[in-house]
């Protein structure tokens, strides 16, 4: 009984982060609102099969699901196979081909926590010039290295509004996963020196295609790059399916210069 007290609060919760109504649901995953509501309210146990349904509409993230079955009373599905898996070979090498193919530009490998788990020479180049050491420590946070005073921070020349991307794309997905790491890294960042949030006016953007990325080097130039980002879209395993891999693209002709000459002249 008490795992069916728990599975309910967990539904309704992620039914609320997601901004549906029971009948919204209910109506979309084609069951009753009235066994629904039973549910939410510990009235009636979910079968793994509908707990798994529910889990689908609502777009759970692997692990959650896997706490909702925990939480009702049943196993979970989703494994996490570490990366050094033998049986992860093929991805590794996958993501190794992906970031190697992407040189000379960066690109880096994070987790569902902005840690991050792999990158090319490019990004190691780029994006640790000047960093203090123990933000280059295990774990390297990709976001704390941005916004962090010891981080690239000083030698981002467009720190207002970047930081302020940042942390828009941070709280979305703070509000998006309910992930309390997330939040906790959320809660951190915002409080450093000249983070700015929500304080960029939007006007100032308006002509821009995308809010790069606009980094002073070494050298004294100034590097500006835009991102994408990649996940593994079929992706059946906890591990694989929060990995995101933010490849850096120039977003000038100078910029794609430098980035070829340096490594041509590696």
């Amino acid at each position: 009984m008490t795992a069916n007290r728990q599975v309910g609060p967990l539904l309704r919760e992620w039914r609320r982060r997601r901004r549906r109504s029971q009948l919204d649901l209910a109506t979309e995953a084609a069951v009753s609102t009235r066994h629904l509501s039973f549910v939410e309210t510990g009235r009636s146990k979910p079968s793994r099969e509908l707990l798994l349904h529910l889990a689908e509409h609502l777009e759970v993230p692997l692990r959650d699901r896997n706490a909702l079955l925990l939480a009702a009373g049943y196993a979970p599905l989703y494994p996490e196979t570490p990366l050094d898996d033998p049986s992860m070979d093929l991805v590794r090498a996958a993501i190794d081909g992906i970031l190697a193919g992407h040189g000379p530009y960066p690109a880096v490998v994070v987790d569902q926590r902005w840690d991050v788990i792999s990158s090319n020479e490019a990004a190691l180049a780029v994006f640790t010039q000047g960093v203090a050491e123990h933000l280059l420590e295990p774990p390297l946070n990709a976001i704390r290295l941005g916004l962090h005073p010891d981080g690239l921070a000083p030698r981002t020349e467009n720190f207002a509004e970047f930081s302020d991307h940042l942390l828009i794309r941070l709280r979305r997905q703070v509000m998006a996963s309910g992930d309390p790491g997330l939040e906790a890294l959320y809660e951190e960042v915002r409080r450093y020196p000249g983070v700015v949030e929500g304080g960029v006016d939007p006007s100032e953007l308006a002509n821009l295609l995308f809010v790069p990325l606009r980094l002073r080097d070494d050298e004294g130039r100034v590097l500006s790059f835009f991102s994408t980002l990649a996940t593994f879209g079929t992706a059946l395993d906890v591990t694989l399916s929060e990995l995101t891999i933010e490849a850096f693209y120039p977003a000038d002709r100078d910029t794609a210069d430098a980035l070829h000459a340096r490594s041509a002249g590696r």
